[in-house]
């Protein structure tokens, strides 16, 4: 049963990771997709893949807490694609460190891309969505934004941040038809994550009561819920998936 047959779907940091494996999840199901990705040539790559798959893809290198490059590559994509029926906000980047020894560009570099992201690229297609008085957006989010973490008070409020933007465009969207909603992914196995030492992420896994760290698709099979027909009646709401790190 394909879910999201001939649906458009948007998904940032699209290159790699989650993001990949959403925008391959979203195709298995029908959905044509637009990858975004700060690197074009990831971008294209993951295209390819979908294409693979039989549907339409799109590539496109943008940096996606530019918000002049945010609103030209919309234009793009709603020209070429004609409509846009789920945005993914994806992109994020981690600049770790202690709050005493964190760097202003650090902090900046992780609230623009993980949070300031998000809002250009939903606001540049709000206004799609509101016409045609339907639509997905789904924010990746992260249990730090729920607990904190210490080292990463700059992805952590960048987190915890997009979460209270989920749930107030939600509230500003819903009268049209628009669903907003957030994941909670705790520790998935990514190159984001994969650069950890061996010990940290022996005492992460002492932490998350399946034992074991969560894959990819497993944050995918979330989003092709959100975006689904399923999921009709429910916005505002963060889906925790982290293998029972926080209940």
């Amino acid at each position: 049963m394909n879910l999201l047959t001939n649906q458009i779907a948007v998904v940032t940091g699209a290159g790699r990771g989650i993001g990949r494996a959403i925008a391959l999840g979203f195709a298995a199901e029908g959905a044509n997709v637009v990858c975004v990705s700060r690197s074009l040539e990831n971008a294209e790559r993951v295209a390819n893949e979908v294409r693979g798959l039989g549907r339409t893809s799109w590539a496109y290198g943008v940096d996606v807490a530019d918000a002049a490059a945010v609103q030209a590559s919309a234009d793009t994509i709603l020209n070429a694609a004609g409509r846009v029926d789920i945005l993914v906000n994806n992109a994020g980047i981690t600049r770790d460190g202690l709050l005493v020894r964190m760097s202003e560009a650090d902090w900046d570099a992780v609230l623009d891309t993980n949070l300031k992201g998000a809002f250009l690229f939903t606001k540049a297609l709000a206004r799609a969505f509101m016409k045609q008085r339907s639509g997905r957006i789904i924010n990746i989010a992260s249990i730090v934004g729920l607990i904190g973490n210490a080292g990463q008070t700059n992805y952590a409020s960048s987190k915890a941040a997009l979460i209270g933007f989920t749930k107030s465009v939600a509230r500003e969207l819903a009268s049209r038809g628009i669903l907003v909603n957030a994941i909670a992914p705790g520790f998935i196995d990514t190159d984001m994550t994969s650069v950890l030492k061996e010990e940290l992420k022996t005492e992460m896994l002492k932490t998350i009561p399946l034992g074991t760290f969560g894959q990819p698709e497993d944050i995918a099979s979330a989003a092709l819920f959100l975006a689904g027909p399923g999921a009709r009646y429910i916005t505002g709401q963060v889906l925790t998936v982290d293998g029972g790190m926080v209940m």
